[in-house]
């Protein structure tokens, strides 16, 4: 499928009406934030990805990568070679919420400073 037909794909969904909203239901999971924040870095393979988010269960780490995926924030590329190599990265619209996680990030920082 080209990112043209992606793209409207994406489009004939039915999203909420409030932008805010709609950005929740992309990210709002704990583990779709820290999904996004670790491939901020780099593309990593799926035990990389596991590891350095912690405490996910493999299951929910397909799950929250497929949906992810699906809704074209992440690219998972598998390489044909033996044992077969997978690794996932963000998609140009998944870095385009790297603003928004930077904006998290300053925000847990600046909370922290005011508790201690």
């Amino acid at each position: 499928m080209s990112k043209g037909e992606f793209m409207k794909e994406l489009a004939a969904r039915e999203w909420p009406a409030c932008p805010v909203e709609t950005t929740l239901s992309l990210i709002g999971s704990k583990w779709k934030v820290l999904i996004l924040r670790d491939l901020a870095a780099g593309p990593l393979r799926f035990g990389e990805l596991q590891r350095s988010i912690g405490h996910v269960s493999q299951k929910v780490l397909t799950s929250q990568l497929r949906s992810m995926e699906a809704d074209g924030l992440v690219h998972r590329e598998v390489y044909a070679e033996v044992p077969p190599r997978v690794e996932y990265s963000l998609t140009e619209l998944g870095q385009s919420l790297a603003p928004v996680i930077d904006a998290l990030k300053e925000w847990g920082l600046n909370f922290k400073k005011h508790l201690g």
